[in-house]
């Protein structure tokens, strides 16, 4: 079991510093050998290029699929680098988060992220920066982040209520039958749900 697998499963609480770290360094790897291999796509693709000029017709065409074959290839090891990333990013604030959990506890911000959801606690790791920042830019930078996440949250609860408000007036005023009002709100939390996913 990957330690992505594990973080999702338990709380910040249960992973060791030691096995963060490992991580860091296998993520680290990877990001360099797919660097690596999207370089030599990409000069592989000048190459084939550089044969088609002056080519013939099918020679051309032959050329021009194996340089849209490279770029889907190319295409997918982006994106696997790009998740990659996001794992390294999320594995190095985690570190720095484990480094600092006596000092986290002291000032209340563990028992936050202990608490939170592993899904959101991850969303919101990955979106903060933490390398490189003294102990009081981190703690300001980690409540930034679960402010936001509050802020979307209630944002998002104040569209439901403005929907349901929106719907009851309607039916008191009988704009609208019950049947019709519950169809819509019914949709309203599937649309919710969807732009959640």
């Amino acid at each position: 079991m990957g330690i992505f697998d594990r973080f999702r499963r338990n709380t910040i609480e249960r992973l060791s510093l030691r096995e963060l770290q490992a991580e860091e360094i296998r993520l680290k790897n990877r990001l360099e050998r797919l660097k690596k291999d999207i370089n030599q796509i990409e000069k592989k693709k000048k190459q084939l290029f550089q044969e088609g000029i002056g080519a013939d017709k099918l020679k051309k065409k032959m050329l021009a699929q194996e340089i849209k074959s490279l770029d889907m290839e190319e295409k997918l090891k982006l994106k696997d680098f790009t998740m990659a990333q996001k794992q390294y990013t999320l594995v190095k604030n985690l570190i720095i988060v484990k480094k600092y959990e006596k000092e986290l506890r002291k000032v209340g911000i563990w028992s936050k992220l202990a608490n939170v959801e592993p899904e959101q606690l991850e969303a919101a790791l990955i979106k903060v920066n933490l390398d490189g920042k003294e102990f009081d830019e981190m703690v300001s930078s980690l409540n930034k982040v679960f402010e936001m996440e509050i802020a979307e949250f209630e944002e998002m609860e104040d569209e439901t209520e403005k929907e349901l408000m929106k719907a009851w007036a309607q039916v008191e005023a009988g704009e609208a039958n019950v049947e019709e009002v519950t169809e819509k709100i019914a949709s309203i939390d599937k649309e919710l749900e969807e732009e959640e996913l």
